[in-house]
């Protein structure tokens, strides 16, 4: 590894901030992350800069800038999302809230062809996620494309080197993105490959021996691929007899699991591997909570208070034991782990509690540097089954983020094309949080952009769902009080086996990224839920889209869903990542 990277990635607190450094490492080019004031003095000496997205706006006071001394420089320097806003702000262009935000799915029309954007074609799929932009370049830049919603998608002034685009070509959703990336770093940046991707797995070893520093850890699995890989990586890089392991059955699993977790674990060769129930402990800890950071921080709060009694109960607190965690780098990006980010929901491995044991030095997580797709890749090369690795993500928390609460009782109402349903989720849109109603449409759209467009152009929602099938028209549909109880997430288990069950039939599942099956009290007296069906294709989690399945296994889908007791109507989630999350909590 090289001492002095040759990319620096300016951080401005966006979410994909850490996963610029990482496609540019794809390169084979070393880059680093950081904060985006460094002084100018300090970066002399990279080949090139890249000014990362982010969630405020350039024209606020006390909002991320740099020193604006880097643009004289011999550095070529990028400008992405907030990052081209930046860069036209300080250099005398007009930046101002748009009248309409963009997020998620656009296409770019390249206008001027220049170096960034050689190779690109026109009309070319981008992801978006921002409400300000550019409304005039600054002296001695050219704009290269726009988007149906932003005149000035990018820009550029090559005598300075200095470039901007308002989209992220970082994301595996932008098409051009790898191209962009590779005319910058090698056209203009002028850099040569000193950078190694293979060979993760002996680095991160090496960090675990020396994070245990000769103790034994002791680690909470969930049977998931993040905390399997990363109890993996310590059963080989310490003696296997130092390397404990529990299971904690929270009662929000999906149905089997617990068997199935037990039968994984054997097979990797854990000597020290035990299975706890807990779920009448859960169950109570979110006895009448309805709010999803609430929630969230309950069932952190109530993990916590398990692992803490069987932490004591074997002595695991002790100077000699470490507490190990299969935290991920979205997780922490997420929960407002960066510099600047916004928080977007809280990580149940990232509560108060846990952050005393991170700040104390007493939590080892060695895949907390790594997306979704490398954690596979790394479970790949130590050999863990192809079954396990392959399985959708699932959250920490489980059913009881996929089983919405509310306190209140009040009607879907009609606006516009559709309905906005009396429940709110979570998005995130401009890199910001956003809690808002989704919108449902009665019956799918024929345009397959339809969710995009309706949110760029109605305020106040995230998310757009259109209604499959349902006992009851949607105007008299409303929502009731509903808390996590025993016979809600037995409902909400019940659905999740049908749709997977018949995803797996179909080869459904094998198309997609991950399938959230989600239970809303929305619907009608004697049925007060409906499901909420989320496929999506994703790469890392840090951008996803919306998949339609085919007709004939909705059509199936939702006639055994509309079976299952409580059920009153099955809706389909058209909305990408931004401007939803992937769950709905």
């Amino acid at each position: 590894m090289t001492k002095s990277p040759q990319i620096i990635v300016l951080d401005t607190g966006g979410q994909y901030c850490h996963l610029i450094a990482r496609k540019v490492r794809e390169f084979g080019v070393y880059a680093e992350v950081r904060p985006s004031e460094t002084p100018a003095s300090q970066l002399a000496g990279a080949r090139g800069l890249i000014i990362s997205g982010g969630p405020s706006s350039v024209y606020e006071p006390g909002s991320p800038t740099v020193d604006p001394a880097i643009f004289d420089l011999n550095a070529a320097t990028l400008g992405i999302c907030y990052g081209q806003q930046l860069m036209a702000y300080l250099l005398g262009g007009n930046v101002k809230r748009g009248d309409k935000g963009e997020y998620g799915l656009a296409f770019l029309d390249v206008t001027t062809p220049q170096t960034l954007l050689d190779g690109v074609n026109s009309h070319q799929q981008v992801w978006m996620s921002h409400r300000d932009t550019v409304l005039a370049v600054p002296p001695g830049f050219t704009a290269l494309g726009a988007t149906g919603a932003c005149a000035i998608a990018a820009m550029a002034d090559p005598s300075r080197k200095l470039y901007a685009v308002q989209f992220h070509p970082e994301v595996a959703h932008t098409h051009p993105g790898r191209q962009i990336l590779h005319n910058f770093l090698f056209t203009i940046c002028g850099c040569v490959q000193d950078w190694d991707p293979s060979g993760r797995i002996p680095v991160v070893e090496e960090q675990i021996r020396q994070a245990a520093a000769g103790r034994k850890v002791f680690f909470f699995v969930s049977g998931g691929v993040d905390s399997t890989v990363a109890y993996t990586l310590c059963l080989r890089a310490l003696d296997p007899g130092q390397v404990h392991g529990a299971y904690v059955d929270t009662g929000m699993m999906r149905e089997n699991e617990t068997e199935f977790v037990r039968a994984n674990f054997s097979k990797l060769g854990a000597r020290h591997f035990t299975v706890v129930d807990a779920r009448r402990e859960f169950l109570a800890a979110l006895e009448g909570v309805t709010g999803p950071e609430e929630k969230r921080h309950a069932i952190g709060g109530q993990f916590l208070a398990v692992q803490d009694r069987i932490l004591q109960s074997g002595h695991y607190l002790d100077a000699d034991w470490i507490l190990g965690q299969g935290t991920i780098y979205p997780d922490t990006i997420e929960s407002g782990g960066a510099a600047k980010a916004d928080k977007i929901k809280t990580h149940h491995n990232r509560v108060e509690g846990i952050q005393r044991l991170i700040d104390a030095g007493r939590i080892i997580e060695p895949l907390s540097s790594f997306y979704k797709d490398e954690v596979r890749e790394i479970g790949r090369e130590l050999g863990i089954d192809e079954e396990l690795l392959e399985r959708h993500p699932f959250p920490g928390p489980g059913l009881a983020i996929r089983c919405l609460c509310g306190n209140d009782s009040a009607a879907a109402r009609q606006i516009g094309e559709g309905y906005l349903l009396p429940v709110h989720s979570v998005g995130v849109q401009g890199d910001s949080r956003t809690y808002r109603p989704a919108l449902a449409l009665d019956g799918m759209p024929s345009g397959e952009h339809a969710a995009t467009e309706l949110i760029n152009r109605i305020s106040g929602i995230n998310r757009v769902v259109a209604a499959a099938a349902s006992h009851a028209p949607l105007g008299s549909l409303r929502s009731a009080p509903a808390y996590i109880t025993e016979e809600r997430l037995a409902h909400l288990r019940r659905v999740d086996a049908i749709v997977r069950r018949l995803s797996h039939q179909s080869g459904f599942d094998k198309t997609i990224w991950q399938f959230p099956v989600v239970v809303i009290p929305v619907g009608v007296e004697g049925r007060p839920d409906s499901v909420v069906l989320r496929p999506v294709d994703s790469v890392d989690g840090m951008t996803a889209r919306a998949v339609i399945m085919p007709a004939a296994l909705l059509k199936q889908m939702t006639e055994e869903l509309l079976q299952v007791e409580g059920i009153c109507a099955v809706f389909y989630d058209l909305t990408h990542k931004p401007p939803a999350t992937i769950e709905w909590e």
